[in-house]
């Protein structure tokens, strides 16, 4: 055996280490790449969707709180003034039908708890 190639019983290979690349590996390397590059625009384009999808929502929840805002202003200008909304005749009433489409559930409750501790029944 030659003293060159052998280092404390191993045996030296000559080159590089590791994977020889070959000619077919880089055009493989190129294809993978460019799927690679496919998939990552793919998944750019549904995450925008999503997100813009998102704004849209919130964006309509925005409007439709500004609605309810401006009505609640209404009826408050309103009950400046001395009158008193048909919308809060019928919670005082206790009249499901005639709700605003605005209007929360949770509020109806608490008035229909108040006027019955009111009247001495709760």
């Amino acid at each position: 055996m030659d003293d060159s190639k052998t280092l404390a019983g191993k045996v030296k290979k000559p080159g590089k280490r590791g994977r020889k690349p070959a000619k077919i590996d880089l055009k493989a390397k190129l294809e993978r790449s460019r799927q690679s590059a496919r998939e990552c625009r793919a998944r750019k384009k549904l995450r925008y969707q999503y997100l813009e999808e998102l704004v849209s929502s919130k964006e309509r929840a925005i409007c439709a709180l500004r609605e309810e805002l401006e009505m609640y202003k209404q009826w408050c200008s309103a009950m400046d003034q001395g009158k008193i909304p048909s919308e809060i005749k019928a919670l005082l009433t206790g009249d499901d039908q005639k709700m605003p489409q605005g209007g929360s559930g949770t509020k109806l409750n608490k008035n229909n708890k108040n006027s019955i501790s009111s009247n001495g029944q709760g």
